[in-house]
């Protein structure tokens, strides 16, 4: 299969899952995805938050981190050159170059292309720290490093991408300075608790596609885990209007959707919210006013 898009319209496939701490089971999983997206002639495969594993427990995800040079990722660098499909590999537990001095790891957002080539790696800025009582409660910065900075999109078939993970969803300054800086597609791949998801998970996409004008996409974990964590699933694709284009529900699988960039660029010269924008104003009213966090 060829890197170049189809028609004016490419396709793009959005995989959903369930991992577990059998490294084996996943790669079965998201192989066996990524082929069938690619039969269906999609120029990229967006995977979730995680899909390499979720570990039982924090000694767990520490053992089975590799680095990206190790053994597991250069399966998915050889799916990408067999298939010849761009992957964004949606949340990876990295041992990176700090592994011996701090014993954490990070939660990085991969983007390969169809020669196996990473084009950018995206360490997640955001950590989930979140204790709702009786509901939730995780702390992922006892065992992750938080990244230093934000990735420039990537030109892809479909259009220019920005990286994100899950959590990072909730800060809408990201979008807006990848929607500036060029990004046409946004993509939150995630493990969203069912709490939180219910509540958020498609509020804050759509929000997120409203306010940037950007297609966002979203590949999402579901169901249990292990007998402490539960995802929500509902992996989905919205387009810069704010309406839901594609969309899976409960269990693996996959869906697909169509890129209209000229659709996107229309709406935005219609609309031209960033030429509207006002943020010199924003920052002096901070700094007169001496704003803090809540």
């Amino acid at each position: 299969m060829s890197s170049v898009a189809r028609g004016p319209k490419p396709l793009i496939a959005v995989c959903q899952m369930t991992s577990t701490s059998d490294r084996e089971h996943n790669w079965a999983s998201c192989s066996q995805l990524v082929r069938e997206a690619t039969r269906r002639d999609a120029c990229i495969v967006f995977l979730p938050e995680a899909f390499d594993f979720i570990g039982s427990n924090t000694e767990e995800t520490l053992s089975l981190a590799e680095p990206l040079e190790g053994d597991y990722l250069q399966r998915y660098v050889s799916l990408a050159r067999e298939c010849g499909v761009w992957l964004s590999l949606g949340g990876f537990h990295e041992r990176g170059k700090d592994w011996e001095s701090t014993q954490r790891i990070y939660n990085c957002h991969l983007l390969l292309d169809p020669k196996g080539s990473v084009v950018a790696a995206y360490r997640k800025i955001h950590l989930f720290d979140v204790e709702l009582e009786g509901k939730v409660s995780l702390k992922e910065s006892a065992f992750t490093n938080p990244g230093s900075e934000i990735m420039p999109p990537v030109l892809t078939p479909a259009g220019k991408v920005g990286l994100a993970i899950c959590y990072d969803l909730r800060f809408p300054e990201m979008s807006l300075a990848l929607a500036q800086a060029g990004a046409e597609i946004l993509t939150y791949p995630s493990a969203f608790t069912v709490t939180t998801g219910a509540a958020h998970w498609e509020v804050l996409l759509r929000a997120r596609a409203v306010e940037t004008q950007c297609y966002v996409v979203a590949a999402a974990q579901t169901g249990k885990h292990h007998e402490r964590r539960t995802s929500f699933g509902h992996s989905m694709v919205v387009d810069p209007w704010g309406s839901i284009v594609a969309q899976c529900q409960e269990g693996p699988g996959l869906c697909f959707a169509e890129i209209d960039l000229a659709y996107l660029h229309r709406l935005r010269q219609e609309m031209p919210v960033f030429s509207h924008r006002q943020p010199r104003l924003f920052g002096q009213a901070a700094a007169q006013w001496g704003l803090s966090s809540p």
